[in-house]
């Protein structure tokens, strides 16, 4: 084993691209409620 195998090894790289995937999809997510809050509150006001 080298220095650094424990690291990178298969099982590392898998689970750390799973962590960046549910950090995406977080951040997406967060952003199309963000968006969606912004347009409600634009047709609240064109309606009132």
């Amino acid at each position: 084993m080298g220095r650094f195998d424990r690291r990178s090894s298969m099982k590392m790289r898998r689970r750390k691209a799973q962590a960046k995937k549910k950090n995406r999809a977080r951040r997406r997510a967060d952003e199309r409620k963000a968006r969606l809050a912004t347009l409600s509150k634009k047709s609240t006001k064109k309606s009132s």
